[in-house]
């Protein structure tokens, strides 16, 4: 891990249970649009000690630390070693993380908050918001023809976390596109796999700045009763994303960037990840 790899000489090494909740939440970290370079690359580095090592993975208190500072009380699923391995945080640090976490929380809802009222006083005065924008429930669609404000509010409906899956505005978790995976840039099996989900990224996200976008919230394939919980797509929507009328699955996966994922209506088969096969 970047800066992290190893403990200290001597140092408490803390031992880490419950790897799929943990692996969960910091998929759903990543998602956020909130988190700094910093700690996107830590949650990205430990992600991929859990996908390597599993229940067997081992941090020391300084990354544990870290870890409830990003992810707060979505890390409540980290226990130390047996007891003669270990540490207890001094509470008063942990207290300082927490208001540390808070606080940055709350600048960031008072930036979103000062963007979004620039944005209407701009739409407003234009007079072009119900002329270039509609705007469903569960749906976010680019105006009819290329237009400089339409464009910047289809970039604010939602952002580009990886090839298959976007986060919209104001929601906690992203949502993951249907019908189509493509490779990983968080957690890569191999270099190669890095390379071509950072290029899947890249070109969803061009294909949305430059058509008319279309993101429509599904149903997840899960058993009955289990959506918008962490079994069910790690907590995660589903949805479909059309641009210009086509969907980006397709079209990634014409250009080599994605491959089929078909699920069934309760149950999806192995993710298929193909590209670090020899």
């Amino acid at each position: 891990m970047r800066g992290t790899s190893n403990s200290k000489p001597g140092g408490a090494v803390l031992v880490l249970f419950e790897t799929e909740h943990l692996k969960g939440s910091i998929r759903t970290a990543l998602a956020q649009a909130t988190l700094t370079p910093w700690q996107r690359n830590f949650l990205s580095d430990v992600l991929a000690r859990l996908e390597r090592c599993g229940s067997k993975t081992r941090l020391s208190d300084r990354q544990l630390s870290k870890l409830h500072q990003i992810l707060g009380g979505e890390g409540a699923g980290i226990r130390g070693a047996p007891q003669k391995q270990r540490t207890t945080l001094d509470s008063r640090r942990f207290q300082r993380h927490a208001r540390s976490f808070l606080s940055r929380e709350a600048a960031w809802w008072r930036r979103r908050i000062l963007r979004d009222t620039m944005i209407v006083a701009v739409v407003a005065s234009a007079g072009l918001l119900y002329s270039l924008f509609e705007m469903g429930e569960f749906a976010f669609e680019g105006a009819s023809r290329p237009s400089p404000i339409a464009s910047v509010l289809a970039k604010q409906a939602f952002t580009i976390t990886d090839g298959d899956t976007v986060h919209v505005s104001g929601e906690r978790v992203g949502t993951r596109l249907v019908g189509f995976n493509t490779p990983e840039k968080f957690s890569p099996q191999c270099e190669y796999e890095h390379q071509l989900g950072e290029r899947a990224s890249a070109r969803l996200r061009e294909l949305v700045a430059h058509g008319s976008a279309r993101l429509t919230k599904v149903a997840c394939a899960c058993a009955p009763g289990t959506e918008g919980t962490k079994i069910c797509n790690h907590g995660r929507y589903c949805g479909t994303l059309l641009v210009d009328g086509r969907d980006v699955g397709s079209i990634l996966i014409s250009e080599g960037l994605a491959v089929p994922f078909i699920c069934g209506e309760t149950s999806c088969p192995p993710t298929p990840r193909p590209w670090c096969k020899a």
